[in-house]
This record gives C-alpha cells, sequence and structure tokens, in this order.
C-alpha cells in the first residue's frame, strides 16, 4: 500500500517533509500542495515534482483524497486544518507546537480516536540516530535508573528566521501565546515526558523568563523573552531545561544522570558519550578519563562517517525515521509512534509555563 500524503503549507519546513516522504516511494508519495499563497504552493510542486497545488484546502481534500495530511502551517491554523482533515478521512501529521493551547490539544486528539484516525507531530529529534543510541543504553540498563534530565537547546536571534521574527512586527511568531518559545521549547519539553511516571500527567514546574536584548525598536518586539529557566520535578525524576538566544555556539544537548552512568546526547555533533571513571589511583586516575572521552569521540566520529557512507547522515534523519514508523502505524495499524499521552504531556506543560511568564511581564510592568 503506498500512501496517498498532501502537505498544507508550503514554507520552509515543508520542503524537508517533501524530502524524506520522496525518499521512501515504496510507503508514501506526496499527491499535492495546499498553500494560501497559491505561488508558495506552485514553487513547491515545480521543485518536487507534485502534480497538484492550489490555495483551496478543501478541494484538495475532495479531489485528491489523500490518505495522510502533513500540516506545516503556523500554529493557529493546526486545530481547524487538523479537524477538517480528519473530517475528510485523514490521517494527520501536525507540525509542532501541536496547537495554540491544551484544550485545543485535547480536541484534536478526541476527535482523531473517535475517528479512529492516526495522528502525531513533529518531534523529529526524539528519533534522531543519538536519541535512539541512547535510548538503547537505557534498555540495556547502562544509565541504571534516571534520577536526573537536563536539556539545552540554543536560538540563534541573529539567523535568518530570528531576523525574520524580530523584523516583522506583524510576524506570527509574535502573535502565539508563548511568542519565540511557544515555538521552540518542545524541543526540550519532549525529551522528558518519557522519564515521568505512568501516572503522571504533569508534574511540577517553575519557569523563569527574561529579556537580554539590548537593542531595542520601540515597540511590542521588545517585550518578547529570548531566555527561559525550567525547572520541573516529576514524581522520580527531575529536570532542568534552558533556552538560550545568546550563549554561543547555540548548543543542543540532552543529559540523563543516571544511578549507574551519565549520558550526554549531542544531537549538533550527532554523538553519545558516558562519562568515565577511572579505578586507577590518585592523580593517574585523573588523566585516564579525558583519554576514554576522546576515545568516544572517535568512535562516535566512525559511526556519523558509516553513516555518512550509507547516506543516513543529514538534517533530517530523525524526521526521516518518524514518518517510516508513523505510515507503518497507518498500514499496520499499530500505535503511532508518539503517544497522544506524551503529545498532551507537552501541550499541558506549555499551558503551565505561559501562564507563569504572562504573570512575570505584569510584574516588570511590561
Amino acid at each position: 500500500m503506498t500512501l496517498r500524503v498532501a502537505i498544507v503549507g508550503c514554507g520552509k519546513i515543508a520542503d524537508g517533509h517533501v524530502e524524506e516522504i520522496q525518499k521512501m516511494p515504496e510507503v508514501a508519495r506526496v499527491v499535492g500542495a495546499v498553500d494560501l499563497e497559491p505561488i508558495m504552493a506552485e514553487q513547491l510542486a515545480v521543485r518536487y515534482g507534485i502534480e497538484h497545488h492550489g490555495a483551496d484546502f478543501s478541494r484538495m481534500l475532495r479531489e485528491q483524497r489523500p490518505d495522510v495530511v502533513h500540516i506545516t502551517t503556523p500554529p493557529a491554523s493546526h486545530l481547524p486544518l487538523a479537524l477538517e482533515a480528519i473530517d475528510a478521512g485523514c490521517h494527520v501529521f501536525v507540525e509542532k507546537p501541536f496547537t495554540l493551547r491544551h484544550e485545543d490539544s485535547k480536541k484534536l486528539v478526541a476527535r482523531a480516536e473517535e475517528a479512529k484516525k492516526k495522528l502525531s507531530i513533529g518531534y523529529t529529534y526524539l528519533f534522531d540516530p543519538p536519541a535512539l543510541e541512547m535510548r538503547s543504553l537505557l534498555r540495556q540498563g547502562v544509565l541504571g535508573d534516571v534520577v536526573h534530565v537536563e536539556s539545552w537547546f540554543g536560538y540563534n536571534l541573529e539567523g535568518a528566521f530570528g531576523k525574520a521574527v524580530l523584523g516583522d512586527p506583524n510576524h506570527w511568531v509574535l502573535k502565539l501565546p508563548g511568542q519565540l518559545f511557544h515555538n521552540n521549547i518542545d524541543h526540550l519539553l519532549n525529551k522528558v515526558v518519557e522519564f515521568f511516571a505512568e501516572d503522571e500527567d504533569l508534574p511540577a514546574i517553575s519557569a523563569f523568563g527574561s529579556v537580554r536584548r539590548r537593542a531595542r525598536l520601540g515597540d511590542h518586539r521588545d517585550r518578547m523573552m529570548d531566555e527561559l529557566r525550567l525547572v520541573i520535578r516529576g514524581k522520580r525524576t527531575t529536570f532542568y531545561g534552558t533556552f538560550s538566544s545568546h550563549t554561543r555556539p547555540p548548543a543542543h544537548q540532552l543529559r540523563v544522570y543516571g544511578t549507574k552512568n551519565t549520558a550526554t546526547v549531542d544531537f549538533t555533533m550527532r554523538t553519545v558519550t558516558l562519562e568515565t571513571q577511572s579505578t586507577l589511583p590518585s592523580a593517574i586516575g585523573r588523566l585516564v578519563p579525558a583519554f576514554s572521552h576522546a576515545m568516544q569521540y572517535v568512535r562516535a566520529g566512525g559511526k556519523n562517517v558509516g553513516r555518512f557512507a550509507r547516506s543516513d547522515f543529514h538534517f533530517f534523519s530523525g524526521l526521516h525515521y518518524l514518518f517510516r514508523e508513523y505510515y507503518r502505524s497507518i498500514v499496520e495499524d499499530t500505535p503511532p509512534p508518539i503517544s497522544h499521552r506524551d503529545i498532551l504531556r507537552v501541550s499541558a506543560m506549555l499551558d503551565e509555563i505561559f501562564a507563569q511568564l504572562d504573570v512575570q511581564r505584569e510584574e516588570l510592568g511590561s
């Protein structure tokens, strides 16, 4: 069975979706592209040889009858588009953030479950090779029981997307409840939910936001927070999260502290390393760990060379894996790769974080 896929929203991330889908022609093919700006849909169609394109989503659903719809539009439109797609009989893959609010997320999940349609979200990094390797270490018992998790996500406001946000007072990111954080901190939160207890939906959260930028534009853009610190206390595990727009280089890491060992997952370098404990005496014992770490990086580099040789060392490796597992869940009618419960856990945490940040803005008189 080859799934028919439609893309709605033809911005930058849509290219990544189409490229990864076209790498698995035996599984799925893109049959249509839709965008409110017809030229965007046409350009995507021309770049990737998509036969049908246009600006009318409802018409695309009627005429092309896709099995799956990928929603890659700005977040405010995710809920209505996803509901329409489900009502048309489609499975739905939604880019993060899932919806604007937790109540909307619950509504969307409930509709999908009622219609028996597979629903998933673009948590790409959960399926990057380093993340899969870290889970393998957990299953093997190398780390022991997880005590604490730290996640760091760096962002460059001077990059192309950051400049676009600050350069346009009407940019859609500025209209999100959590603004810049809303479009990014899924990358912090989705990495921790797998460590929560099964009966734990919303752990205790403390959020601290701030504005570090010195340049001022003289309008509401000046109030957009660009630094965030999170402390989350679960029943068995604690979590620190850092979003930073100013540290350089803009790192992207996950650190998992266990009762047997500690693992550092670097999503930028595509490496997983373990802390080393020498049993040698005194000063000699302090010399050995540096060499042990160096050898781990050499081995990780070798793995990456192997992935490169197999054409598997690319930016969207995790997205490709996620798509393949999601499509398999449709064809074989198995659970999707990301559970609805975890999607809702993240959306609930987002609501709580943004509520706390709203209070902080009021206290600062902004």
